[in-house]
């Protein structure tokens, strides 16, 4: 049975809090099996049999019933995970790759259209020295200085790139990663 990463959206952020123990304890109450989080920001390793955009629809349903909020759920499988770190074009040694505590991998709801990411672009361009670059269902970002002083802010992202997004850094995916494994 496939062991996925879910990473829930508005967790622990903005007054949205749960222990991480309920998430847990209700996602085994769903059905869920092998239910482990990491960190208390929305990362949640479980084993089911149902495909991810499913498990994305169902895990969002559960936190608005059972928690009170919207959140927004990417569910990646241990491929996906380290693709997002591998595939990180700032991530890495060596003084042209970021801070692993700077360097984030944003998972979206879905491939954002070029046109949107290449205007994104075109809009940042002078603007700040955060870089930028587009994967597979992933934003890469490297915000250089610090996400507090960044205009590029999720809901920034999510209406220039007409998709939802969540962000990890890299120490947290290296961390996730490790427990998935």
């Amino acid at each position: 049975m496939p062991r996925y990463l879910a990473l829930l959206g508005s967790i622990n952020i903005g007054g949205n809090r749960v222990k991480m123990a309920a998430l847990k304890a209700v996602l085994a109450e769903e059905g869920f099996r092998e239910v482990e989080t990491v960190a208390a920001s929305g990362n949640v390793i479980v084993t089911d049999r149902r495909q991810a955009s499913t498990l994305e629809r169902r895990l969002e349903e559960i936190i608005s019933a059972r928690f009170g909020f919207r959140s927004c759920a990417m569910v990646r499988t241990r491929d996906e995970v380290c693709a997002a770190i591998d595939e990180n074009p700032f991530h890495g040694t060596g003084p042209e790759h970021g801070s692993d505590r700077m360097v984030h991998s944003i998972f979206l709801s879905e491939q954002p259209e070029q046109a949107r990411f290449d205007a994104l672009l075109d809009e940042h361009k002078g603007k700040g020295s955060e870089r930028l670059a587009l994967g597979d269902r992933v934003l890469y970002l490297d915000y250089v200085h610090g996400v507090g002083v960044s205009d590029l802010s999720s809901k920034f992202l999510e209406r220039r790139l007409g998709c939802k997004g969540t962000a990890r850094n890299m120490n947290s995916l290296k961390n996730i990663l490790a427990k998935m494994d």
